[in-house]
């Protein structure tokens, strides 16, 4: 037996330890990310690890490893993304939250400064998003949030 073959010879008889560690790399990495996708990629190693264990050669355990990794990561994956987030608060927060949200203009509100009280309680330090100078105690919708100013828009009912 040359060098080369007993390397190949030692390298499959050993390779379930190659398999443990994929396994537990990506198990690592999947608590980091949250994602699934690491998940279905250990998922592949345990069938390749399983492939070891039943004695096919090394070239196969890694073309059916990947081959079922990919399998995890297309059908497996989405269904139990669509499942974990299935409880989620629609409800929008934050800037998010602001965006059309009706208001007053507490003072005149120019290009260059405004105040407005929106419906949410929250008075902002305001802009006119489009130029048009608008009227204190006129109705406003908020268009977009830059820092801590609303730029607002008159509201056409």
């Amino acid at each position: 037996m040359d060098g080369s073959a007993a390397l190949m010879a030692g390298i499959e008889q050993w390779a379930w330890i190659g398999w443990l560690v994929l396994i537990a790399v990506f198990l690592v990495i999947e608590m980091m990310t949250l994602d699934f996708t690491f998940l279905m990629l250990s998922f592949g190693g345990a069938v390749g690890l399983v492939t070891d264990l039943v004695g096919l050669p090394l070239w196969a355990q890694v073309i059916i490893a990947a081959v079922a990794a990919a399998g995890f990561i297309f059908f497996l994956r989405p269904p139990l993304l669509h499942r974990l987030r299935r409880g989620e608060d629609p409800t929008k927060s934050n800037v998010e939250a602001l965006l059309d949200l009706h208001g007053t203009a507490l003072q005149d509100i120019t290009q260059v400064s405004g105040q407005v009280k929106l419906s949410n309680g929250d008075t902002w330090t305001a802009r006119s998003a489009d130029g048009i100078p608008i009227l204190q105690g006129h109705r406003v919708t908020v268009a977009e949030i830059s820092g801590a100013t609303a730029l607002v828009r008159p509201v056409t009912e």
